[in-house]
């Protein structure tokens, strides 16, 4: 999804599963908080590569699931979902859906008042929206050092931030102020391991810092970003682990 600095963020599915499988895995405790019922049409924002809507799917919902990537839209397909390229602040759907589910999709979306207007129109009255996503401090290490480090070879790197990631009331004044009732949201620090080296969370993540840089620099860069952060988020064992805040959320559209 467009950066501020006009780049865009490219999911390769293959990569994601390798560098960041455990986003699913630990967005499964979503399912509970939105108490699915079997036949309710449900619309999954921002689906990936699909491996949480399958989960979805196995509580007996009917999904369709939405994602801005070609590429994560293939891959779901490919497990047999119902699942379009649709921009998730461009979303078309009126009044067709019980509930919307989101994990780790909206901190992309740099227009939080477009996806909202876009998830009420899409929802019946008294739907549920249920998601978490970044919020407050989400990465801040790890972003202060990408910036840092661009900001040393003489780039704005705050421009190159492509994430959106609210405070609890800022959300929750959004929220309300596009009709929605919230039930429940809250702020949860949550330290994730790295299934590998920090490096490769900055390639599938960073991209936006990244290519700003001519090919034959970009190596530098995430070394250097790398070292820098090695004393803070790396043990002594060589196991990295990112800095994650998610935000999570219950409403209902009044």
């Amino acid at each position: 999804m467009p950066a501020k600095n006009g780049q865009t963020q490219h999911w390769d599915p293959a990569r994601y599963i390798r560098n960041a499988g455990f986003v699913a895995k630990l967005g499964e405790p979503l399912i509970e908080l939105l108490v699915p019922k079997a036949g309710e049409r449900v619309l999954d924002l921002g689906c990936g590569d699909g491996a949480l809507t399958e989960k979805l799917v196995e509580c007996g919902l009917d999904v369709v699931a939405v994602d801005a990537s070609a590429d994560q839209i293939a891959a779901a397909k490919a497990r047999g979902l119902d699942a379009r390229v649709v921009n998730g602040q461009e979303l078309a759907f009126q009044s067709e859906f019980d509930a919307v589910f989101t994990n780790a999709a909206l901190h992309w979306m740099l227009d939080p008042d477009a996806v909202l207007d876009g998830v009420a129109r899409a929802l019946k009255p008294g739907g549920r929206f249920v998601g978490e996503m970044g919020g407050g401090d989400n990465v801040k290490t790890i972003k202060d050092a990408l910036v840092a480090a661009l900001d040393r070879r003489n780039f704005d790197g705050e421009s190159a931030i492509p994430w959106y990631f609210p405070q609890p009331q800022e959300y929750l004044d959004k929220l309300q102020s596009h009709g929605f009732k919230v039930s429940y949201i809250e702020l949860i620090p949550r330290p994730t391991p790295l299934p590998g080296d920090l490096s490769a969370w900055l390639e599938t993540f960073g991209e936006n810092f990244i290519r700003l840089l001519p090919d034959a620099e970009q190596p530098a860069y995430i070394a250097e970003v790398v070292e820098a952060l090695r004393p803070q988020l790396c043990d002594a064992d060589g196991n990295w682990t990112a800095d994650y805040v998610r935000l999570r959320f219950k409403a209902e559209l009044r």
